[in-house]
């Protein structure tokens, strides 16, 4: 048995790559419970394998005492000094008490530690190299479904996709090839658990960087996604390199470097907008294809503004069921409230008149307020001639 024990682990190393001493370790601990079970008591118990040849022996150990009143836990200072005159009253004494038939149950019991080490170290693969897959993307089989769950078949785990993370626009049938985000990966008792995605925003991201060289490689850069699964999607793009164009590029010639990505998503609409600096533009680029006339943004809340549309492009910029608004706000950040050119007429001729009616006393040296009246300069004049003649006379 020992042979074959040293063997085992050898292997175990060599293919598995788990360490010999962790699997010593294990396997002296799970002896300890298996004495235990046989023999009645392991308190005091201790099972130590010989890396070199292979035995397995149980020591019992005793405390060394004046009066004995357990002989299974202690020793008398007597007894002990026959083994060797040096012990004294306190120490710890290991006598081997390895029983005849333990080979047999000891070899049972490195065989359940060694398939649950192998077990251990399967799902630790497993998961660190699933791990570094997360938030990214993966082609996958779909297996099965069940109430709660599509199983999707990765190669050497089933992933789950839950319905939230399904597209409402698909309908998935066993054997079909399908590209899934992989949003998490959790190590739990039942071993990993990997969790995919169709829905997921960033799904669109890494679709991107598959079909279009220039986003993988930063000369484009995605700023933001705004999704909503199945129906419609808006991306704004920006260049790091002012001689490309960041929409063009992501469009493609004829469009097929879009259309790829919407083949994918199964007819999923996509909107590519340039990203700018300047707040207004991007807003006015993000409800595209409706035309903005003009962006005013709110005083008292530095995320919201009022967008003026002409009135025939109105129900364009709103979109169906308010998608369209929606979208461009949760693509820019800001709360967007739409309006018609014709309610907003009044607001103008407002802001004209103030801007007429805001009067300003100009002079050389300083700007100057003054509550003086027609009257009253008139008076100072007149003041100030009198105290002339007065002079002269």
């Amino acid at each position: 048995m020992s042979k074959e024990m040293l063997n085992a682990l050898d292997a175990l190393e060599a293919e598995k790559g788990i360490s010999k001493e962790i699997v010593i370790e294990a396997l002296e601990a799970a002896l300890v419970s298996a004495y235990k079970r046989h023999y009645g008591q392991a308190q005091n118990v201790e099972v130590e394998f010989d890396g070199k040849k292979g035995n397995i022996h149980v020591y019992a150990v005793k405390e060394v005492t004046e009066e004995v009143y357990d002989s299974q836990l202690e020793v008398s200072l007597k007894e002990a000094m026959e083994v060797n005159k040096a012990y004294e009253i306190g120490d710890k004494i290991r006598f081997e008490v390895t029983p005849k038939d333990f080979g047999r149950i000891a070899a049972q019991t490195a065989k359940q530690v060694i398939l649950q080490r192998v077990r251990e170290a399967e799902r630790n693969i497993i998961y660190n190299e699933f791990s570094a897959y997360e938030n990214d993307i993966m082609q996958g089989i779909v297996e099965r479904q069940d109430r709660r769950y599509i199983y999707v078949n990765l190669g050497k785990i089933e992933a789950v996709l839950s319905k939230q993370d399904q597209m409402p626009n698909e309908f998935y049938q066993p054997h079909d090839r399908i590209k899934v985000y992989v949003s998490r990966v959790e190590n739990t008792s039942k071993g990993p658990q990997v969790f995919v995605s169709r829905s997921h925003p960033d799904l669109l991201k890494r679709l991107f960087e598959q079909e279009i060289p220039e986003v993988y490689d930063g000369i484009v850069e995605i700023v933001s996604i705004a999704r909503e699964a199945g129906d419609r999607s808006k991306v704004s793009v920006r260049s790091t390199d002012a001689n490309i164009d960041p929409v063009g590029t992501c469009v493609g010639p004829k469009g097929q470097r879009v259309q790829a990505i919407v083949n994918e998503l199964k007819g999923e609409n996509m909107d590519i907008v340039e990203w700018s600096e300047d707040p207004a533009v991007f807003i006015s680029n993000a409800l595209n294809p409706a035309q903005v006339v003009d962006v005013i943004f709110d005083p008292n809340n530095s995320k919201a503004c009022t967008v003026v549309v002409p009135d025939y492009q109105l129900s364009l910029a709103i979109g169906k069921r308010g998608q369209n608004a929606r979208l461009a706000a949760k693509l820019t950040g800001f709360k967007i409230d739409i309006k018609p050119e014709s309610e907003m007429e009044e607001y103008y001729a407002q802001k004209a008149e103030n801007q007429e009616t805001s009067p300003v006393e100009v002079h050389d040296d300083a700007i100057v307020e003054s509550d003086m009246t027609a009257d009253d300069y008139e008076n100072v004049e007149f003041e100030e001639k009198v105290a002339e003649n007065e002079e002269q006379v």
